[in-house]
């Protein structure tokens, strides 16, 4: 099949849409189930690339959870602690595969804005990975495979109306791409930089401190920003991306929201949090939502008297803004990496907030000097790369 007819492009205005290959060779994907539209295949093609260079730099399964062009998670398949079986609302007893695990890891980072996502792996999906899935709002999902049994799950998710599609692995891809912007073509060379865990030997700080765990984290927080909108900044711990914040026209705007995001995946695990009893038949979308509104300044939406009846058997106790900074301040290990330079040591003294001990970004503001100093300040190990990573 050379090309693929679209209902509509990103809008129900622009039309006709299709993909096609500009060569006249065969598309390398199959649609199993469902019509994807135009955003449904960005997201796919994005997302696989991802998940494909996290497993080519780690050796480990990995997953992503895409939306609107950008990662909302992003992970490889370590397994779930007790913890994280909690916090991401693990069937109690479900046996998970390595693949099943990242995604779980990578829709659970932000499970807000992975509502509606779109799926990708970068191993064959199995029926540990198609349960859970089936569980979770989404509108589809790429990987190079299915077992029978996880295709006949996900046929039946969304009245039958469920994306899969499946991608030739050994797609390689032409090295000039071409984007058309108001009638006018675009062409530049595609960005092949690989990214892997031995490119980090130019640690600019004080502290030389790097262990393997670190780089990997590294590798997972470039390789998310190499397909992220720009400008971008990513937070990982343990091989899971935690906070992204993605397209902010201010650097430091990146490293708050992608911050404030890594926050709120540690405040999920507060025992105030995890001891939170909802009421029997919540919708996971409702459960997700009022987590979010109970951490937030607007707590009283939930906790107000004739609210929490409609979402907890009994009212939760507030957790306190001082209670929430004492719980963050135990946040430790984390990762940050950022797609351009930290213009200013303010990037550093925000993510070192949320528990940042490694930084790794390309180097070469004319501020370089005042960013090292500010890490050499909380004892963070800084990598340069050299390598800008801008995606739009």
């Amino acid at each position: 099949m050379n090309e693929c007819e679209l209902k509509y492009g990103c809008n129900p205005n622009q039309k006709p849409a299709r993909i096609f290959m500009k060569d006249g060779s065969d598309l390398p994907i199959e649609v199993l189930n469902g019509k994807p539209g135009y955003i449904n295949f960005l997201d796919a093609f994005n997302s696989y690339q991802l998940v494909k260079e996290l497993k080519a730099a780690t050796g480990l399964p990995a997953a992503a959870s895409f939306k609107h062009v950008s990662p909302a998670g992003a992970a490889v398949g370590t397994p779930l602690s007790e913890v994280e079986r909690k916090i991401y609302f693990v069937d109690e007893g479900a046996e998970l595969s390595p693949i099943a695990c990242a995604y779980i890891k990578a829709r659970g980072a932000d499970r807000l804005c992975s509502y509606g996502d779109w799926a990708a792996l970068s191993d064959i999906c199995d029926a540990a990975t198609a349960t859970y899935l089936k569980q979770e709002v989404s509108d589809g999902i790429i990987a190079p495979g299915y077992t029978d049994e996880a295709l006949e799950i996900l046929k039946t998710k969304k009245g039958g109306r469920y994306n899969v599609v499946r991608i030739d692995p050994s797609y390689v891809p032409a090295p000039v791409e071409n984007k058309d912007v108001f009638g006018i073509t675009f062409e530049q060379g595609r960005n092949d930089y690989a990214i892997d865990t031995e490119m980090f030997t130019n640690i600019v700080s004080e502290s030389k401190e790097l262990p393997e765990n670190a780089k990997i984290d590294m590798a997972i927080a470039l390789i998310t920003l190499k397909y992220t909108q720009s400008n971008s900044v990513c937070y990982v711990k343990d091989g899971q991306a935690i906070g992204i914040g993605a397209g902010q026209q201010s650097r430091i705007h990146c490293t708050r929201l992608a911050g404030n995001k890594a926050d709120n995946w540690y405040l999920r695990q507060h025992p105030k949090v995890l001891g939170l009893q909802f009421i029997d038949d919540i919708k996971r979308p409702a459960r997700d939502n009022a987590i979010d509104v109970y951490l937030s300044n607007e707590f009283d939406d939930v906790l107000a008297d004739g609210k929490w009846q409609e979402i907890f058997k009994v009212r939760p106790d507030e957790l306190t803004q001082a209670e929430q900074r004492e719980w963050l301040s135990q946040m430790s290990g984390v990762t940050c990496g950022s797609d351009a330079f930290f213009p200013f040591g303010d990037n550093v003294e925000r993510a070192r907030k949320s528990g940042v001990r490694y930084i790794v970004e390309p180097g070469g503001s004319i501020r370089d000097d005042n960013v090292i100093e500010t890490a050499n300040e909380y004892g963070i190990t800084m990598c340069f790369t050299g390598m800008r990573l801008f995606h739009h």
